[in-house]
């Protein structure tokens, strides 16, 4: 594999072929899998995950907004894809590209079956979440008695699916009240059974969930951040591989005596004779303030290297003093030695924010 001469994130597709068949090992026969590659896929490449994805079989695609889906569609996609959050503003361009919305209220529902109707729809797929606990979106119980009030007026949508979002299902402590969402959903999806004359699909386990309680996959489970090589949970951690590694390349090295100063605010100050060496990377690329003044660092040839001072918008400095490099020598920032969730902790962060928080100039290079 040719060194980084840039700041590149690697993508590597052979691992995530192997967390996608690891996650779907654990399913029963039958058991249908939606890929979530909301967030240009946690910060990868969408159009290349989504391609691989569908090559190795998954049945549903999931995105966070419209826009996503449509990306998607322009590259050639086929497979359904589910709008998690859509807003009524885009229903009409969900309809245009053969998308299915996610419809979390009486309100959303009504407009949804509106546009439906004027635009003469029959049977047109749609999504029901409800909320058994996260609180976010959903309907309730007590806003059940909407959905099948407003079904029974139209032939204009069909319930493709109906599911809700465990809060904890990674935290064993929050065993009971993961229980307690899993209860409700069997209870609102008997309900939805009961007034549809067909069956919807049940989805309700996210990439924790499959394999702390493989009993509630119920016909399809969804898994985002399992596919791209984590779990929130050390053990299965071991079982995935990362997707994704972030390279650099030092640009220079700067030679200090005791006293010189780095950066903006003169924040770090040389107490010896220091070598200093710069990246093309800073915090506009996802590499935040927070790692700054030692806080985190990057490997440097297998050697540790400290970042100095503050983090800038483009560039990051790091200590080498101890280091054998040179300019034009590659970085390592997260992945191999330096696995995303160590570095996420030491940013006081999770591993999906700083996934997601990579910047798309920093250049995509897929491993096949």
């Amino acid at each position: 594999m040719p060194k980084a001469e840039e700041t590149v994130l690697e993508i590597d597709l052979n691992a995530l072929a192997h967390n996608f068949k690891t996650i779907k090992s654990q399913l029963k026969p039958g058991v249908k899998f939606m890929s979530v590659i909301k967030a240009y896929a946690y910060g990868n490449d969408s159009v290349a995950m989504a391609h691989k994805l569908e090559e190795l079989g998954t049945d549903y695609f999931a995105v966070a907004y419209t826009e996503e889906g449509i990306r998607l569609r322009e590259a050639g996609i086929s497979k359904p894809i589910l709008i998690l959050h859509p807003q009524p503003v885009n229903y009409p361009e969900i309809i245009e590209h053969c998308l299915e919305p996610n419809l979390y209220s009486a309100r959303t529902l009504q407009l949804f079956i509106e546009l439906a109707e004027k635009q003469k729809q029959k049977n047109y797929p749609v999504h029901l979440k409800f909320n058994t606990g996260m609180n976010r979106l959903g309907f309730t119980e007590a806003d059940y008695h909407h959905i099948p009030e407003k079904l029974k007026k139209t032939k204009s949508v069909r319930i493709a699916s109906a599911f809700s979002h465990l809060a904890a299902s990674e935290d064993w402590k929050e065993r009971e009240f993961s229980l307690s969402q899993i209860y409700k959903f069997k209870d609102l999806a008997g309900k939805i059974l009961e007034d549809i004359d067909y069956e919807p699909l049940l989805h309700l386990c996210n990439t924790s969930a499959v394999f702390n309680y493989p009993s509630a996959a119920f016909s399809m489970v969804r898994s985002g951040l399992g596919l791209y090589g984590f779990a929130n949970d050390d053990n299965l951690n071991k079982k995935l591989k990362p997707v994704g590694t972030l390279k650099s390349v030092i640009s220079q090295i700067q030679n200090l005596k005791e006293g010189d100063t780095v950066g903006y605010g003169r924040a770090f100050k040389a107490e010896k004779t220091t070598r200093i060496a710069t990246l093309p990377v800073g915090h506009a690329d996802g590499i935040k303030r927070i790692y700054g003044h030692g806080k985190a660092g990057v490997f440097v040839n297998g050697e540790y290297a400290p970042i100095v001072g503050n983090v800038c918008m483009d560039i990051i400095m790091i200590n080498v003093t101890h280091i054998d490099c040179k300019e034009g020598d590659e970085v390592i920032i997260f992945g191999g030695p330096q696995p995303v969730p160590e570095l996420a902790v030491k940013g006081g962060t999770v591993s999906y924010e700083l996934i997601t928080g990579i910047s798309q100039r920093v250049k995509r290079i897929i491993i096949k």
